[in-house]
């Protein structure tokens, strides 16, 4: 790899690996209400907030951290008015006071709030305007969850995204990543210039993880995995992942680093392949590979599908996570294109039907078909093209995932938002 191309994929593992406190969508509002508070220059006494309908499909089930229990659009954009730090970004609403909580509460009491649902939006994509007395500010965060693309005072726009900017994207999105690269990169990369990161995301993701195990949180799927009985590596690598989403949709006030946008796809990418990597004894400069291979065959897998969408970005996660653990098992180039794309065959019709306790239970359903998407290889067995939405060739499976994700569940995604919400 040229030392162009590496500097383009640490930089890509830096920006997609960030802490987030709480589950990103609802953070996203947290952080916009932060940012409109500060626009206008006090507590706004008035609020319309527009959501695009994947947002209101991810934060209508998940408890947001640090408000005692709230869930819902209101509540997020009320604690991040209330008691938000903007500069933390998706960290906004960690550090929140007792007084505060109950400074949330009675805001929503007093408040008049209106939800109202976009039109002609992107799929992640948030508008709150907020009046004070005689004053006005709008802010819009768009495509990702903290790029604001809008800010107005007064009438008076401050600041917005061109649509040259708006459709630049991450790094990520560039199309810069495949899977040999990938593989390349995970090989030779000097561990030093990652192992800062990825000590943070095995840190905070493993701790969400055990305590999603001991406490109670959601339905417990995680728990529930350890009542079978079976005392292996890929029981406790699946309870382990599910635990962490557990406590995390409940609102669980751990960090979580982030994968794709998303802390359960964070979890999920990360939280097996350290459980895998301690099972066998593997050295922590060989878990930082595998956590690469896993981490980033995850974003790229989700590069084209999109940041939200119907479809489960569990799936996309958990089969990354069986190729980071064929990895630390000496599996390579072979070994990793046909996990990836036997487990990407057997699972990716799972819908994403919000952010909630289930999502737990379609973690660990991801990475049993991973397992079996490994063992396949290993066994002499494998799917090939023509297989339903398999294509000869690893990058070509993947962009057919793309379009099943971003383009064939378009429908899908809003007959799931009409479900959720009885219209």
């Amino acid at each position: 790899m040229t030392e162009e191309l590496v500097n383009t994929y640490l930089d890509i593992l830096a920006e997609e690996l960030v802490p987030a406190m709480g589950c990103t969508e609802p953070i996203a509002i947290a952080y916009c209400g932060a940012k409109v508070r500060n626009v206008l220059g006090g507590l706004p006494e008035q609020l319309t907030i527009g959501c695009s309908g994947n947002i209101i499909k991810n934060v209508k089930s998940v408890v947001v951290p640090h408000t005692g229990g709230l869930k819902g659009i209101e509540a997020a954009a009320a604690a991040g008015i209330v008691a938000g730090r903007e500069e933390r970004e998706l960290e906004v609403i960690s550090e929140v006071t007792e007084e505060e909580i109950a400074s949330i509460r009675e805001y929503l009491e007093h408040t008049p709030i209106r939800v109202v649902p976009m039109r002609d939006c992107d799929k992640l994509d948030i508008l709150i305007t907020a009046r004070r007395g005689a004053d006005t500010a709008s802010v819009r965060i768009s495509r990702h969850h903290t790029n604001i693309s809008y800010i107005e005072r007064n009438g008076t726009v401050i600041f917005s995204q061109d649509q040259v900017q708006q459709e630049g994207g991450s790094r990520a999105e560039s199309g810069v990543l495949t899977v040999a690269d990938i593989i390349e990169f995970a090989d030779t990369v000097d561990v030093s210039r990652v192992s800062a990161l990825l000590d943070r995301q095995i840190q905070y993701n493993v701790a969400i993880a055990q305590e999603g195990l001991r406490g109670d949180w959601g339905a417990n799927v995680g728990s529930v995995i350890l009542t079978s009985g079976h005392e292996d590596v890929r029981t406790r690598a699946k309870a382990m992942a599910a635990a962490g989403s557990d406590a995390r949709m409940s609102g669980c006030e751990l960090p979580v680093v982030i994968n794709s946008g998303s802390g359960n796809q964070g979890i999920t990418v990360s939280v097996p392949v350290v459980e895998y990597a301690r099972a066998i004894g593997a050295s922590q400069e060989t878990l930082y590979r595998a956590l690469l291979v896993s981490n980033l065959l995850a974003i790229h897998v989700k590069n084209g599908i999109g940041p939200l969408s119907a479809y489960c970005g569990a799936i996309s996660a958990g089969c990354a996570a069986g190729c980071g653990i064929a990895y630390l098992e000496g599996g390579r180039i072979d070994v990793i294109a046909h996990t990836l794309v036997n487990s990407l065959a057997t699972i990716s019709g799972v819908v994403c039907d919000g952010a909630k306790p289930s999502c737990a239970a379609k973690i660990a359903a991801a990475l049993d078909a991973a397992f079996l998407g490994y063992d396949m290889y290993r066994n002499g067995q494998q799917f090939y093209g023509g297989d339903g939405i398999v294509s000869r060739g690893v990058e070509n499976t993947i962009c057919n995932i793309a379009r099943l994700g971003s383009d064939g569940m378009m429908e899908t995604d809003q007959e799931i938002l009409r479900i959720m919400t009885q219209q």
